[in-house]
């Protein structure tokens, strides 16, 4: 048997890129993927179906306990159920609590930890230092780390890079570190891992982009895209999500012209979109989610140059659910009611349609200045479960129309809402802030944000 039928690991070795990818394809060099929420799962499952070879370590016991029965605790994944329960049965995929149980035996580590913000809008990198600590304890030499969180440029070699030569005693050419954020959705995460989308890769040093080149060509189908430098690579993901938050927040600033104008600005939006070096997005009620509300404050908060252009979006994009409530008054206003007092609906809870995730969703703020207001709110989410963090009363989907509502707001259109009989109710003031109805053949009073009274 020679060298390279033994290769157990992927960076800095004497070995053609067919022989690196013969033994990561193999099983041959064990894989680590740490945090294994609603993007870490799937990269895992992508990278046990493509290795056979991978432990997955989570801090959650439940987590952990669920994935050991072969089951996904991630909602909403197309395929992914029977993935995971095949892998687990193959064991192919395994599970720890402990990162260091993971980190001992791995040649590459994957981490795809959250990162968040603190209440100061300041980037928490906790987790991040954290298990960078844990891997740096277990890391050999030709080891290759890679990071797929989101996180603020030049945290590879300001943050991760130091933890792990102080953990380990080597020294970056001894192992290797890159960048290679995940870009991924809900919902979609297996597709998009494994090719809608090139992937990127950067590398600390040469090697390591190397590596991690022939490891993302392995996975995902659409090709790979080397970076010159793993900060380069922090940064390209960092700027994706900030043009969308900057493009939605004119998209929302544009909004507020419709009713001076006096026409209907998404049509607008819409018609402007036909030139081909337009793409502006849609106007709605407010930004949510894990990504696109936090990304701006790993620019904002840790670097001296100023940025007003993203501060400005931050601002106008958080501003949306308090514009949506006071469209609402202004048309109760224009019927000569008043809003306190008067039962509202605020139709879908989560922050995008079919997923699972109130992170940041703008029906938080509009439900609760509803209530402030003196309303009696009726939250309603067919996908939820879990109402605790809302102001109002949770309201089951079939119970609407017994609670005689005088208004509803559209935040979040899910599937199950086009069951919905507006006939059924008397004429009411109705917000859609997600151009989703279509009531024009109804009494209701309908304004659309983008669009105006209907």
């Amino acid at each position: 048997m020679n060298e390279t039928e033994t290769l157990q690991s992927i960076y800095s070795v004497d070995a053609t890129e067919e022989q690196r990818r013969d033994a990561l394809t193999s099983g041959r060099i064990p894989v680590a993927v740490y945090g294994l929420g609603k993007m870490g799962l799937p990269l895992a499952a992508v990278y046990g179906d493509v290795t056979g070879n991978v432990v997955g370590a989570d801090i959650d016991s439940e987590v952990v306990a669920s994935i050991e029965r072969g089951e996904s605790h991630v909602d909403g994944e197309p395929g992914l159920d029977d993935l995971v329960a095949g892998l687990v049965e193959d064991d192919a995929l395994r599970v720890v609590e402990a990162p260091q149980d993971a980190a001992s035996d791995a040649s590459i580590h994957v981490v795809i930890v959250p990162t968040l913000i603190d209440e100061d809008n300041r980037p928490d990198l906790s987790v991040v230092r954290a298990v960078s600590e844990d891997i740096g304890s277990g890391l050999d030499e030709g080891d290759l780390v890679i990071v797929e969180s989101t996180v603020p440029p030049q945290t590879c070699r300001n943050v991760v890079l130091p933890i792990l030569e102080e953990e380990s005693g080597m020294s970056l050419g001894e192992f290797g570190l890159a960048f290679c954020p995940e870009r991924t959705a809900s919902g979609r995460a297996l597709k998009d891992i494994r090719g809608a989308y090139p992937k990127v890769v950067g590398g600390a040093d040469e090697e390591s982009t190397s590596a991690a080149k022939a490891i993302y060509e392995e996975i995902n189908s659409a090709g790979v895209i080397p970076t010159s430098d793993v900060t380069v690579a922090e940064a390209v993901k960092l700027f994706e999500g900030l043009y969308r938050d900057v493009n939605i927040a004119l998209a929302n600033e544009l909004a507020r012209f419709t009713d001076e104008l006096g026409i209907d600005v998404n049509e607008a939006l819409e018609t402007a979109n036909t030139a081909p070096y337009v793409d502006l997005h849609t106007p709605g009620p407010g930004v949510g989610g894990h990504c696109i509300p936090y990304y701006p404050y790993f620019l904002i908060h840790p670097f001296e140059t100023d940025a007003p252009m993203l501060r400005t979006a931050r601002e106008i994009n958080d501003g949306m659910p308090e514009f949506t409530v006071g469209k609402l008054r202004e048309e109760f206003a224009a019927e000569g009611r008043d809003i306190d007092g008067a039962t509202v609906l605020v139709l879908g809870l989560t922050y995008r349609p079919g997923v699972k995730e109130i992170r940041a969703t703008p029906a938080l703020p509009i439900a609760e200045q509803l209530a402030d207001l003196g309303a009696d709110v009726r939250i309603v989410d067919p996908i939820l479960d879990d109402f605790d963090a809302f102001a109002g009363t949770p309201t089951a989907l079939e119970d609407v129309y017994d609670c005689d509502p005088d208004a509803a707001v559209m935040v979040t259109p899910q599937d199950e809402f086009e069951a919905i009989e507006w006939e059924r109710f008397d004429p009411m003031v109705v917000v859609d802030g997600r151009q989703s109805l279509d009531l024009a053949d109804t009494d209701h009073r309908v304004y659309t944000i983008g669009s105006g009274l209907q």
